[in-house]
This record gives C-alpha cells, sequence and structure tokens, in this order.
C-alpha cells in the first residue's frame, strides 16, 4: 500500500527540471508495475503529428523507441475508443496484436490498460498498461480495485505531462506533441539533435563540459539537463557566473576563505567549490574570468584540490565542473587572456549551441507556443492563440539575442494580450538602422566588432534612460551581458 501511496512522489519533483523525458517516465512505469505486481508497465503516448502510439517513455529495454499504428492491438483501442480493457487471457481476444512481442521477445499473457488523459473525460493523451500479473502477486488476475487505480494513476500521470514540453499541443485535441528528449528544452531540429546526442553522453561521464554559443542560446539550461540527468542529479547545481566575480574577492567566491583571513572575515564561509560538493559546479561566461584566477582553476580541474582563503589545509573537492562560453577562446588564449593549458582543460567535451536563427521557422513557431502557454498560465491569461500576422513578424526577425529575446517578446505580448489572441500588434517593433556611414546612435561601420558591440551597447542604455536593466530586456540579453560589455572600456 505505501508504495502506491508514495508511487508519484519522484515523478512530481523532476516535473521543473529539464529531464529526461525517457527517464522520468520510465520511473513511473517501475513503479507502476511494482505497485501493481506485473511483470512489465508501459505508457503509449498518441502522437498527435504522426497519429500513432509511441512507447518511448516506457520500460522496454529491447528497444530505444517503438511505434505502432493507432489502429492496431489493445493498446491502439484504447486510445482510439478511450475505454478500459481489462484482458485475463490475451491470446482469446481479436484485437490483440502480438506483433510488439514479435519485437521485443516479450509474451504478453494478460493486460489491463487505461486512457491516460489530463482531465475527466477529455481528449486521450496515451495509455498506461500492465501486462503480466506476477505469478506470487495475490490473486491471479487483476481486479475492478486494481483498475480503478490505475485509472487514478493515469489521469495523475495526464495531468503531470501537462505541465512538460510533451503536453498537448491543442487542448481540445487528442494526443502529445513530441517537442525533444528534455522537459522544458524545446526543439526537434537537426542542429539540436546533435546537441541532445552530447549532453546524453555528457550526462553518463563526470567529464568537463565546455557549452559555447551565442548569448542567449540556453547554455544554462543544457547545462541543467546535464547534471539532472547524471548520476549527481541529486546533488546541488551550483553556479558562478563569472562576469561578476569581484577581482579581490574571486578566490574567496570560489574556494571560500578562514576566519581572519582579510579584514571582514569573521567566521569561515564555504566556497562555491564546497557548495557544489556532491553535485555540478557550473562557471557560466568562464571566458571572462579574471587571469588571476585562472590558476586556481587549472589546478582544481587537474589535481581536484584546493584551500580555502587564508587556510592552510588541503581540501579535495567532489563537484562535476560544466563551463560555458560566448567567448571566441582561442583569440582569448592567442592574446595571452586565457591561459592555453586552462583551455584544454575545459574542453574534454565541447558542445555547441546554435543560435536560433539557424533552427528555422518552425522551431520559432514552437518556441513562441512554447513561452505563450507558460507565461499565459503563469498570469492567468486564456490559452493564448497566436495570429499569422504575429507569426510573419517573428519569422522575418534575425533574433540576435536567439532564445532569450523570443522570450522576452512572448511574455510581454502575453501580458498586452489580455483577450490571449497575440497578433502582430502586441509584439515589439523592430527598427532597422539606415545603411550609410554610421548608424542613428553614431555606430560607425567599420569598427572592431568589440568596439561596435560596446558602442551599440552604450547607445541602448542611454535610450532606456540609464537603465542597464531595461536595455538588457530591449536587447535581449541578460543584465550581466551588458555590464560585462561596458567594462571593456574600463579595461582598454
Amino acid at each position: 500500500m505505501s508504495s502506491r501511496l508514495s508511487l508519484l512522489v519522484d515523478l512530481a519533483s523532476l516535473l521543473g527540471r529539464e529531464v529526461d523525458l525517457d527517464a522520468l517516465m520510465t520511473t513511473a512505469c517501475e513503479r507502476v508495475a511494482t505497485a501493481l505486481a506485473a511483470e512489465r508497465a508501459t505508457v503509449w503516448l498518441v502522437d498527435a503529428d504522426a497519429g500513432d502510439l509511441v512507447a518511448r517513455l516506457a520500460v522496454l529495454p529491447e528497444l530505444p523507441e517503438l511505434r505502432i499504428p493507432a489502429t492496431r492491438g489493445l493498446a491502439g483501442w484504447v486510445a482510439r475508443t478511450g475505454e478500459t480493457v481489462r484482458i485475463d487471457d490475451v491470446s482469446a481476444d481479436a484485437r490483440f496484436d502480438a506483433s510488439v512481442d514479435r519485437e521485443t521477445g516479450f509474451t504478453t499473457r494478460s493486460i489491463l490498460a487505461v486512457p491516460v488523459r489530463d482531465e475527466g473525460r477529455g481528449p486521450v493523451r496515451g495509455v498506461l498498461q500492465v501486462l503480466n500479473r506476477a505469478p506470487s502477486a495475490d490473486g491471479a488476475v487483476w481486479d475492478d480495485d486494481d483498475e480503478r487505480y490505475l485509472a487514478a494513476l493515469a489521469l495523475q500521470i495526464g495531468r503531470a505531462l501537462a505541465l512538460t514540453t510533451l503536453r498537448a499541443e491543442r487542448a481540445d485535441g487528442p494526443g502529445v506533441t513530441l517537442r525533444g528528449p528534455f522537459n522544458r528544452i524545446v526543439g526537434r531540429s537537426r542542429e539540436l539533435f546533435d546537441v541532445y546526442e552530447r549532453v546524453g553522453l555528457a550526462a553518463q561521464t563526470d567529464a568537463t563540459v565546455l557549452l559555447r554559443g551565442a548569448s542567449g542560446t540556453g547554455k544554462g539550461v543544457f547545462a541543467r539537463a546535464i547534471h539532472v540527468n547524471s548520476s549527481r542529479q541529486t546533488g546541488p547545481f551550483v553556479t558562478v557566473d563569472c562576469t561578476t566575480l569581484p577581482l579581490t574577492l574571486v578566490e574567496s567566491e570560489l574556494f571560500g576563505h578562514e576566519r581572519g583571513a582579510f579584514t571582514g572575515a569573521d567566521r569561515r564561509v564555504p566556497g562555491k567549490v564546497e557548495l557544489a560538493s556532491g553535485g555540478t559546479l557550473f562557471l557560466d561566461e568562464i571566458g571572462d574570468m579574471p587571469p588571476e584566477a585562472q590558476g586556481k582553476l587549472l589546478r582544481l580541474l587537474q589535481d581536484r584540490a584546493f584551500e580555502r582563503v587564508g587556510g592552510r589545509t588541503t581540501l579535495s573537492a567532489d563537484a562535476r565542473i560544466l563551463c560555458a562560453t560566448h567567448q571566441d577562446l582561442e583569440r582569448l588564449v592567442r592574446e595571452g587572456r586565457f591561459r592555453a593549458d586552462l583551455y584544454y582543460r575545459v574542453r574534454v567535451v565541447e558542445i555547441e549551441i546554435p543560435s536560433l536563427a539557424s533552427r528555422g521557422r518552425a522551431e520559432v513557431e514552437a518556441l513562441a507556443r512554447h513561452f505563450a502557454d507558460m507565461y499565459a498560465r503563469r498570469y492567468g491569461r486564456p490559452a493564448p492563440t497566436i495570429r499569422d500576422d504575429a507569426l510573419e513578424v517573428l519569422a522575418a526577425h534575425d533574433w540576435p539575442g536567439n532564445v532569450r529575446e523570443l522570450e522576452h517578446w512572448i511574455e510581454s505580448a502575453v501580458v498586452l494580450s489580455p483577450s490571449g489572441v497575440i497578433g502582430a500588434e502586441h509584439l515589439p517593433r523592430v527598427r532597422t538602422a539606415p545603411v550609410d556611414d554610421a548608424d542613428a546612435d553614431g555606430v560607425p561601420f567599420g569598427l572592431p566588432l568589440d568596439e561596435a558591440t560596446r558602442r551599440y551597447v552604450e547607445a541602448a542604455v542611454r535610450s532606456a534612460g540609464g537603465n542597464k536593466a531595461e536595455a538588457a530586456r530591449k536587447l535581449g540579453v541578460g543584465r550581466n551581458t551588458i555590464g560585462r560589455i561596458l567594462r571593456r572600456r574600463r579595461d582598454m
């Protein structure tokens, strides 16, 4: 009974994280099978795009993915009709299709299958089934109580799916849309599947990973995906923004300090490395790490050892290191601004995150709908609809701020559209500069990229009345990025 009562605890705890959706549903299936004394439990999803059933989220050790037409078998019958089936001897039922057994080598004798919905008699999202009552179980067959219990579980799983990126594209239509293998990460382009493959492989080890890509592409999201799908997923995920590390306190921030190490150090304070023990330390924008700290980090990566500031005891670090940068590290190495030995240490596994523009129009639209749904729920707006004129505006933009910029656009549009219908009038106006010797803010053409970027950011801050946060929002970048670019002038 206790296993039944606590069945979905693990599932609920993972809903807000970038967990591998196969792993998420595998956890649920394993516990369903245990609770109902079954040899196997499977979740079949109705693929809204293809119209067939997909057992990609299931306890199927023989196959990574299995698809069958929705017109086939008992699972297909449940998906089409929305009715429960409970059969003690499947060989006597004409609806049973043995093709799956032939592919997997499994032998199905009995089945209890119920529709997965996210509400009452709403559209069917999938099928939850258990196969073969275990010989050691109390009772040779499943009974009415088992049927009611499985139906209750299916409803909870359906509601859980509605909170993930596997939710339905249309609330009133059947099935779910398969947006990608990781929760909270939307995308099915070829470029992203290369990233998914590397993230999955990296998550299986403790190797140091370098995530590269322009600002706003989602490097932090993929870093969290590596963490939550690794053996360290129950440990902390600690982020260090290297653009904000104060030069005088960088060692203390990373490694902590002892009491009396410096003026004001009235107690021992652990650093981010210690706080990440048993989990993952994510060094965001590592290309901006001060040179004075790079040697200390190199030692950490080489020897997994460090000392607190003011301390004499060498401590061991039990943290997996992930790094991210939008910088050209190779150029920084040539210029002597980034240590070559550290560069080779941080890029053991390299993952390049593509720009939003390179992922294509379909990805922009899918992400826009994802963000619209997310912010509509957050702000209590009606289920959103994005009109064609708004989609054309989104398709025409080149997205210099990448996914972060798109998210800001859609959040604003949801706020400005209380009816839930998002049109072009709810999106920001994109102003283009005249193509001549200088743009309207006096940034001449022909400047080095760093200098042109700094001048453009300065102009954006001026236009926002000096409000860096507002300038960052308009540019589709983080406030820390604004600060880092403006600091270049002081460093020159």
